[in-house]
């Protein structure tokens, strides 16, 4: 079976080019596992490097370089053999995540824009500290925006960037999926939703284990269904204990 991160015979690397962690979907079918498209068949585009370093990132693979070796954990692939990956499968929806894909937006929005034209739906994964260009804001592409609260282990004036946050909100392509895993949480996410005017809120309870995940769900459900907000599980977590490349 190849690699998660297989996209099919290496191409010589010419024009525009992504750094990316892995890919898959396409030999091995997954779907969505979070927030409003959990559930969907789905490909996924997992680009490395990050501007964060949060403690408790369950990807640390595309950037901490001091328990990873970049050069195993990342390759450039052109845009055009991304296009041809995502394109061998019937699967619509193309979750591009992350590391963090904004710092690669440049590049990004080719490939966007390409796998737009061949009939895909498009979800960018964002911790929502940089901007989306212009370019991004076109229909077929959504954010998925999870601004990161200290408690994920990462000062709030790094991962909470009002102007970045704005941007997103005024593109109306935004949803905002927040990680929590108490009730103290919750009470600091209503503070950063209503300073920005963030909307919807999907609470995601945190956990890399079924039964983390499940244990956080129960301590929080009450809270988050008092607030009327959206509430999201770790599907892919609860049926795949959190593989790589699932």
């Amino acid at each position: 079976m190849p690699a998660p991160n297989s996209v099919g015979p290496r191409a010589s690397i010419t024009g525009e080019s992504l750094i990316v962690a892995e890919c898959f979907g396409v030999q091995t079918p997954t779907f969505q596992g979070e927030g409003p498209s959990a559930g969907h068949p789905a490909l996924f585009i997992r680009l490395s490097r990050c501007n964060l370093t949060c403690t408790r990132c369950d990807t640390k693979y595309t950037w901490d370089w001091s328990q990873f070796d970049p050069l195993t954990e990342s390759t450039k692939r052109s845009v055009t053999e991304l296009v041809q990956w995502a394109t061998s499968s019937p699967v619509e929806l193309v979750v591009i995540t992350g590391g963090e894909p904004l710092i690669q937006q440049r590049h990004l929005a080719s490939l966007i824009r390409r796998l737009l034209a061949a009939g895909k739906r498009i979800e960018v994964e964002t911790n929502g500290t940089i901007a989306p260009d212009p370019a991004l804001l076109i229909d077929g592409v959504r954010f998925n925006v999870s601004p990161k609260l200290s408690s994920f282990g990462m000062q709030e004036n790094k991962s909470i960037v009002p102007a970045a946050l704005e941007a997103f909100v005024a593109s109306q392509r935004a949803m905002f999926k927040i990680v929590a895993s108490s009730v103290a949480d919750l009470d600091r996410i209503a503070e950063v939703a209503a300073t920005h005017q963030l909307a919807p809120i999907w609470v995601m309870p945190e956990g890399t284990t079924a039964e983390a995940v499940i244990e956080a769900t129960r301590r929080l459900a009450d809270a988050v269904a008092a607030r009327r907000w959206y509430f999201t599980t770790r599907m892919h977590v609860l049926a795949f204990a959190d593989t790589r490349g699932r």
